[in-house]
């Protein structure tokens, strides 16, 4: 074994919007990857359009910098728990971890996720309290609770005697003695302490050649590229290789290009040796989990088990009288070719054919997983449709189990007592209330995932957009009993037509409204919640007949009022069993699954 002293790979993890990618641009910005008079995008690792709008990480992430000869690469990490996936496979090119925790927050579900992960691999951690200069930040004491964390995952001595450093990602400064008087102008520290406490990477320099392939990129000239940390030996360009699938099949190729990472693009290289993050470009059929490795010694690596999916859907070819409208690829086949091959590099996801050749199963991570998929499709011109989320149950010892996830809830204390009706009511259990900074409360649950589903935006109503809402999967108990989903039912289209003002006028007194007037509607779509727990049909199409008579103030101008557009996630979770979500490049519409008003009766009658 040899030490690569000129290499460090690190992976930045934290839960959500602590900080992860703003502090990655700080650093390649102070290690000159950009020209003085270059223009740089805010979170520039957040190169997909959903991450750019929605401002969190959805794919992991590899870029390199140079600090005083030595290169460091990293690898930043998405902090949501439903892309978990991702962050397991990029801390199997790491040697260290920086954690950051944000110095207001603390400890939230995700770093306890991200942490266990890391101390299980055995890497090096270093702490980064990040955001110190934010109101109400307590750094101390949320380096107490990040060392209690640690003592609860079972960390080593070696991994408590871990260092600190307080940092402000934004401002592009980080220190080892924070004062709010002094703070220190650069990432210097940050930096001279991964050189010294990450250990360089571990690897054989003359053994045969033996890469994990751990990340998957593409481009349009030279297809699929392998990225990975070479555990042993050297590659060369054009060398023959063979690739060891996780089955024990194995693949002939070639590498027929080599690139390191330099800041945020890939340089071109003739021969690449072990301990580098490395892409290989130019063997066709390599999936993540894969071994590269010299064709007379093909001896696979073990990957990194990831965890099963909580949530499933079925996703159907559209059916609906407006199908094939707005649609480029609408087929069974495109859709089936479209999610085998989102399987290449979303290795949290899985897809099970059907009894029919136009409906798939497809099981994620949870609902904004799955609600990514399902966005990236329809920009990309899909049209199909999509069932409610319902949750993977599993058999333990002959008991059926559901999941349970551990939900924090960050709220101001006057909405203590709704919020923890709402969540028993739920089957949730408090199991930790802590008072919080600014007369805010911090409430721990287990509660069952499907508890969960549609209980996101009813709690931002419930405290007025004031609450912060987390959860993370604990574990599979026995099932805790029925939940009633939702409580008030749908207003649904009675005929085929275009919505006028004197049909929604009447229709919006039985609720409220998804639609605003001129919209195209079909029988049996959903146009808006009822006030009570039961469907019913409303003639949005409906005109005001003619007459001579004119009577007073009856012929006023009919206000509506302003329809309640909902997200993509709140149609996933409106949306109930008999129910489907019709997804189009330009349309989101939800519908019965019978859309026929007569047959829905008689459906209900036999049932």
């Amino acid at each position: 074994m040899t030490n690569r002293e000129n290499i460090r790979n690190i992976a930045i993890i934290a839960h959500v919007d602590h900080g992860k990618t703003t502090l990655v641009d700080a650093m390649l910005k102070q290690c000159g990857i950009f020209r003085d008079n270059e223009q740089v995008e805010e979170r520039v690792m957040d190169s997909n359009d959903l991450e750019r709008e929605r401002g969190i990480t959805i794919l992991a992430k590899n870029t390199a910098l140079y600090y005083k000869d030595i290169k460091i690469n990293i690898i930043d990490t998405p902090g949501h728990a439903d892309f978990g996936g991702e962050v397991e496979r990029g801390l199997e090119m790491a040697d260290g971890v920086l954690l950051l925790v944000d110095a207001f927050e603390g400890c939230m579900p995700q770093t306890r996720f991200v942490l266990s992960k890391a101390l299980a691999l055995d890497l090096k951690p270093i702490i980064v309290v990040n955001k110190v200069d934010r109101p109400n930040a307590r750094p101390y004491e949320v380096v107490d609770e990040v060392l209690e964390l640690f003592i609860d995952l079972g960390a080593s001595e070696e991994q408590l005697d871990t260092p600190v450093i307080f940092a402000s990602g934004r401002d592009g400064w980080a220190t080892a003695e924070y004062s709010p008087e002094k703070p220190s102008s650069d990432l210097k520290e940050l930096f001279d302490l991964i050189v010294k406490e990450i250990p360089c990477p571990k690897c054989e320099d003359d053994g045969p050649f033996q890469m994990l392939v751990s990340n998957i990129d593409y481009d349009e000239y030279t297809g699929r590229i392998a990225v990975g940390k070479i555990q042993r030996g050297t590659v060369k360009t054009g060398m023959p290789l063979i690739v060891c699938k996780p089955d024990s099949k194995t693949l002939n190729g070639r590498a027929v290009k080599l690139y390191t990472f330099s800041g945020l693009s890939k340089t071109e290289s003739d021969e690449l040796g072990a301990g580098d993050v490395v892409a290989i470009s130019g063997i066709t059929g390599i999936n993540i989990g894969d071994t590269l490795c010299d064709i007379n010694a093909p001896e696979p690596l073990p990957f990194v088990k990831i965890d099963e999916p909580v949530l499933s859907m079925t996703f159907s070819v559209n059916d609906s009288p407006f199908a094939g409208q707005d649609g480029k690829f609408v087929t069974s086949r495109h859709l089936r070719d479209r999610l085998m091959r989102e399987l290449d590099s979303n290795i949290s996801l899985r897809v099970e054919e059907t009894d029919s050749t136009e409906a798939f199963v497809v099981s994620g991570r949870g609902e904004l997983h799955l609600s990514v998929l399902i966005e990236n499709m329809r920009r990309e011109g899909y049209e199909f449709q999509v069932s409610n989320p319902v949750v993977i149950y599993k058999t333990i010892d002959g008991v059926k189990c559901e999941p349970i996830e551990r939900l924090t809830v960050d709220i101001p204390e006057e909405f203590t007592g709704v919020i923890m009706d709402g969540i028993i009511a739920r089957r949730g259990e408090l199991v930790n209330m802590t008072p919080s900074a600014q007369s805010y409360t911090r409430l721990e649950f287990l509660i069952p995932s499907r508890g969960l589903i549609g209980y996101r935006s009813e709690m931002l109503t419930q405290t007025k957009g004031t609450g912060i809402i987390n959860s993370i999967l604990e574990s599979y108990e026995p099932y805790r009993g029925d939940i009633n989903q939702r409580n008030r039912g749908a207003l649904i289209a009675w005929e085929t037509g275009t919505s006028i003002t004197y049909g929604l006028y009447n229709a919006q007194e039985r609720g409220t409204l998804f639609i605003g007037a001129g919209v195209e509607v079909y029988e049996g779509m959903i146009v808006g919640e009822n006030a009570r727990n039961e469907d019913i049909v409303v003639n949005v199409c409906k005109r005001k007949h003619a007459t001579n008579t004119r009577a007073s103030g009856s012929d006023d101008a009919l206000k509506l009022t302003p329809p309640k557009n909902l997200s993509l996630e709140q149609c996933l979770d409106f949306i109930a069993d008999d129910e489907l979500l019709e997804v189009t490049p330009k349309h989101m519409r939800m519908r019965k699954k019978i859309l026929k008003t007569d047959l829905r009766a008689k459906a209900r009658a036999r049932a």
